[in-house]
């Protein structure tokens, strides 16, 4: 049964459990996820569902609910009854003509045709295995493959009775909902006494036919089974799979009808705040490597690879970020962490200047305390060694970018000091001093413009941060947004070439009106695909959303309101290693 043809897909011989006896073994859904045996990078999850018309249940809505949940979760759904496809088994399908009613697409719901199309797009592929099948695969004394002995099963009789209706209504069902149909027949797999051990049975026991019709079964899945989407073509993770079924059960326990975008939705919310605080997590990580003090260049550079990082780790696991109100919560996060770090970096600087010409003007400290400056010709000497202290302080590395602004501090501060020695040096005649006065206040002046052109430069620079990070910004969201429209037209062309395959079944079979009543359908997804190749469509979304990431990423903007909330006190005030 089921659980054999599951375990099977595992590759082991024991996993899900196989009943043996009349009762039902499986109840609700269990679920196992094993690595994928052809695609490295996927996990094939696997879903045994309890079996249908379990009468320990006694209640339909049960396995309506098991049969919409196994709809809505897979990619591949398998179908699995015994003997033939005769109308018995068809009957046993009517939860399929039933979905229409225990599924939504959409919040606003429209009309039948507009589900039918909807269905079509995320509808998993159909498989119906048909276990202990004893029949020829011949139809009027033709052979037939096993996809065309199930084609033919679903096919639909002309006429308008109510019985006629109730004969198609299944059909065509499965023919509209399903985009694409594959069937498996398996002979008895082994001895009936057998049956009952069959998971501990050697595959020497088994019937050869049943294990090489086992293998085809395997093969296909593997192969031609996608990877989960829900609708726009976004593939489902791990997490979002558990996001789905979480909102998925809730909403049936709570009475109400599961709906695909509100399911949508809420994942994205989910999944997208957790982007935003992994990415800011991975940036905040990169920058805390940086070593402080550093120069601004230095740390820019980081920023950049690290933001972009944080950017494409966001892009890979986001969707469904209407207006980029993520992407724009990321910027922000990522600006204020940048502005901090610089805020940092320009106290660990101030800090390391201080101490440094602290340590470089200790001599001239004791000088002038044991009177040196004090005698005639002192002034001289004290001028030669404070350029001394300029030119040492000038030639010492990893300042950071407070260097300048922190040697005209000093400087400014040493002014009374400088002319108390001037004017005590009476070597010197009036017009000498006025000249060496001179001399300090254009020292001073230079050292001011060189404080104000290495602000400049800083601005310039954070400028400079801003502006490639919203390229960056900008360049990222349009090939996330341009992969997105692949998918989703990806999605389209897949459902209009099932509609396309069912309209021609139509005509071929006579059934000229259901045909005709296909084209508004088949014209509406022509009309999406041809929208989404247009180019100036990207054009659009990028005017309404590049100057809202622009103006999140000021980062000059930050440092001012920073600086004007007074944070710039809060720093430690040592020198420290970030690591």
């Amino acid at each position: 049964g089921k659980s054999y043809l599951m375990n099977s897909l595992a590759g082991k011989k024991r996993g899900f459990s196989l009943g043996s006896t009349v009762q039902s073994h499986t109840k609700g859904i269990w679920m196992w996820c094993v690595p994928h045996p052809q695609r490295p990078d996927h996990t094939l999850l696997l879903l045994d569902t309890e079996g249908l018309g379990d009468v320990g249940e006694g209640n339909t809505k049960n396995d309506t609910w098991i049969f919409a949940l196994a709809v809505l979760l897979s990619s591949a759904l398998v179908y699995n009854s015994k003997g033939t496809i005769d109308q018995y088994a068809m009957e046993q399908l009517h939860f399929v003509s039933e979905l229409t009613e225990h599924i939504k697409v959409k919040v606003q719901a429209g009309d039948d045709s507009e589900e039918d199309t909807e269905f079509v797009r995320f509808f998993p592929s159909f498989v119906w295995a048909v276990r202990d099948f004893t029949l020829e695969l011949k139809i009027e004394g033709q052979p037939v493959t096993e996809d065309q002995y199930l084609e033919h099963a679903l096919a639909l009789k002309p006429g308008s009775s109510k019985k006629v209706m109730e004969y198609n209504l299944p059909r065509q069902c499965l023919r509209r909902f399903f985009p694409t149909r594959k069937c498996f027949v398996f002979v008895q797999p082994a001895l009936w006494q057998e049956i009952g051990q069959l998971d501990s049975l050697p595959d020497s026991a088994l019937d050869p036919q049943f294990l090489q019709q086992s293998r085809r079964f395997c093969d296909y899945i593997f192969q031609h089974s996608r990877g989960k989407t829900v609708k726009g073509g976004i593939l489902v993770t791990g997490q979002r799979f558990s996001s789905l079924v979480q909102s998925y059960v809730d909403t049936i326990r709570s009475g109400q009808v599961p709906c695909l975008d509100n399911a949508v939705t809420a994942m994205a919310a989910i999944e997208n705040e957790a982007a935003v605080k992994e990415a800011l997590a991975r940036y905040t990580a990169g920058m805390g490597a940086q070593q402080l003090p550093a120069e601004l260049r230095e740390l820019s550079e980081a920023h950049g690879r690290c933001e972009g990082d944080a950017l494409a780790l966001f892009m890979r696991r986001s969707f469904k970020d209407e207006e980029q109100v993520f992407q724009k919560q990321l910027v922000a996060g990522i600006t204020e962490r940048y502005g901090n770090i610089l805020a940092e970096n320009e106290a660990v600087s101030r800090e390391t200047c201080r101490a440094l010409l602290q340590e470089l003007s200790a001599a001239m400290q004791q000088k002038l305390s044991a009177g040196d400056y004090s005698q005639p010709g002192g002034y001289q000497v004290y001028d030669r060694d404070q350029n001394q202290l300029v030119m040492n302080f000038r030639a010492k590395p990893n300042k950071g970018v407070k260097a300048e602004e922190a040697l005209e501090q000093f400087l400014a501060s040493k002014k009374a000091e400088a002319e108390a020695v001037l004017k005590a040096d009476n070597l010197l005649t009036e017009a000498e001093k006025h000249v060496a006065e001179e001399k300090q206040r254009a020292e001073m002046l230079e050292q001011q413009r060189k404080a104000a052109e290495e602000k400049q430069l800083q601005t310039e620079q954070l400028m400079k941060d801003q502006e490639r990070s919203h390229q960056e910004n900008v360049r990222q969201l349009e090939a996330k947004v341009a992969a997105e429209l692949a998918s989703a037209k990806e999605e389209a062309e897949r459902a209009l070439q099932s509609k396309l395959e069912e309209q021609q079944a139509m005509l071929q079979k006579g059934f000229t009106e259901k045909a005709r009543l296909m084209e508004e359908e088949i014209s509406g997804l022509r009309r999406e695909i041809d929208s989404a190749s247009k180019s100036n469509f990207l054009s659009k979304i990028f005017e309404t959303i590049t100057e809202g990431l622009r103006t999140v990423g000021n980062v000059a903007d930050y440092m001012r309101s920073r600086k004007q909330g007074g944070k710039g006190s809060s720093h430690t005030s040592k020198t420290k290693t970030r690591k």
